[in-house]
Formats: C-alpha cells, structure tokens, sequence
C-alpha cells in the first residue's frame, strides 16, 4: 500500500522494511499457530492479501510444499518479491479495487490490512469471493483503540511523552481513513458473510525488544507528519527515541485481533 491510497505507513520508505522485520518477530508465532489450528497441509492453496513482507508467504510455502500454492499479493510487492518461488507466486494487486484471482483457495489471510482500506467491505467480499467451498477465512487486524497507549505503565516522563506520541500517530491514521476499533468488528463481520465456525482471538504484545524496534521504525517513517502536524517538535523525538534505546520501557503494540471462519461446503 502506498500514500496514494490514504495509508501512512506505506511500503516505499526504508523504514518499512524495519517494520516488516519487527512485525515478523511481534506476529508471525500467533499468526502460524492460527493457521496450524486451522488445519493447514500439502497441497493446500492459499492467498497472503497485502502481505507487505516476505514471511508469512515463505512461512506458507513452507507448510503447504511442493504440491500447494501460495498467491501474495499487496498493491506495493518491492519488499515481498523476494519470497517467490515455485510453488510461491507474488503479485501487484488491490483487493479493495481489483477482481479477486479467478481460482479459489484453501485458506485467505491478511494481517494489519483492512483497518486500512478505503472500501473495507469490497475487499472482504472479494476474499470470501476468492474462497474454495469449506475454504476458511483468517482476518487479523489491530485495534488501538482497544488498548491505545504506548506505555500501559505511565509512571514517569518517558512513558508519557511516548503515549502522547501514540496519541498522535493514532490520530495520523484516523485523518488518513484508518478505523482504530476495526478488530473487534471482525468476528460479527464473518458472521455476516454466512461463515460457519467463526470465532477469534486478541493477541497482546508488550515489552520485548521487536516492540521497541516497531516503535524506533514506526515514529522515525512518521516524524515529519509528527512536526508538521505540531504533535511533536523534532527535540521531544529525539528524546522519544533516545528514550527507546536507553531501554526500559516496557512498551507495547495495538492488540491485534484474529477472527477465522469456514466457508460452508
């Protein structure tokens, strides 16, 4: 995704691939254990929608081998096309804007992707659209404003120039289109749909050193929004970042929620 497309955090700074790294670390574990429950195998089928980086597609080859499939498409492929292979395909495509691919899957997954998109809900119908009879669907997406600070333990001044920095960069997102409370939509959205076996999870990460790297990442590809918008002059990030790798902090990622369901036979 690109600013073109109203998202700030778009793929064609430098500081994505520092993001996409801290994200790997952050969610891949609770991601792959999500889709390991949901009975991924050889031979499986399956589309990365918005994959951003290279791991979750590389992570999928792996499980579905040599006889499977895995299509990763994102609007921005710079930073995914290193993956392809194979049995991996990667893809310039829009989900909110372009036809789903013409064959079906095992499985649809897009991580910290619809909270984004201008026409949420033509993207998900066109990955329920994408999905094979008893295909499943696993959606995750964050929600900050289901635990919005930075620093959950605001104790001194540290924490609370970094909250008042999330502060701000939640309000970044929001001008830009974002919906901060999408994750929790997710599970009723399934529903909706008419999938079966729909349920969801919220996966919480605070005080590990991808944290503090996402952050690091995250406030350096948004500084100069941060100053023009007079959130934050350019001392108090230096401070904020110099704060960040004195260490200490405990900071902590938006929730990000996990919702699946089966498409019925």
């Amino acid at each position: 995704m690109g600013e073109e497309d109203g998202y700030l955090l778009d793929n064609a700074r430098a500081e994505a691939g520092t993001r996409f790294t801290a994200l790997s670390a952050i969610f891949d574990p609770p991601t792959f254990r999500r889709i390991e429950a949901l009975g991924i195998a050889p031979g499986w089928r399956c589309w990365e929608v918005g994959a951003g980086g290279p791991s979750v597609p590389r992570g999928l080859a792996e499980r579905v081998g040599p006889a499977g499939r895995v299509l990763a498409t994102d609007i921005d492929v710079s930073w995914t096309r290193e993956a392809a292979g194979p049995a991996l395909e990667v893809r310039g495509h829009d989900v909110a804007r372009d036809d789903p691919p013409a064959e079906t899957f095992d499985l649809v997954h897009a991580r910290l992707v619809l909270m984004h998109l201008p026409d949420r809900e033509r993207a998900l119908r066109s990955m329920i659209a994408a999905l094979r009879p008893g295909g499943r669907l696993l959606l995750e997406d964050a929600d900050p404003s289901l635990q919005p600070l930075s620093s959950p333990y605001e104790w001194g001044p540290r924490e609370r120039l970094a909250n008042r920095i999330r502060a701000a960069f939640r309000t970044m997102m929001a001008e830009r289109g974002a919906d901060l409370a999408y994750g929790r939509r997710l599970p009723g959205l399934l529903r909706e749909a008419g999938l079966l076996e729909v349920a969801a999870e919220v996966y919480f990460p605070i005080a590990s050193p991808a944290c503090d790297l996402l952050e690091t990442a995250t406030v350096g590809h948004i500084r100069d929004g941060l100053v023009a918008g007079g959130h934050a002059t350019e001392e108090e990030i230096e401070r904020h970042l110099a704060n960040i790798a004195a260490g200490g902090m405990d900071l902590a990622t938006a929730p990000m929620v996990s919702a699946w369901g089966r498409l019925p036979e």
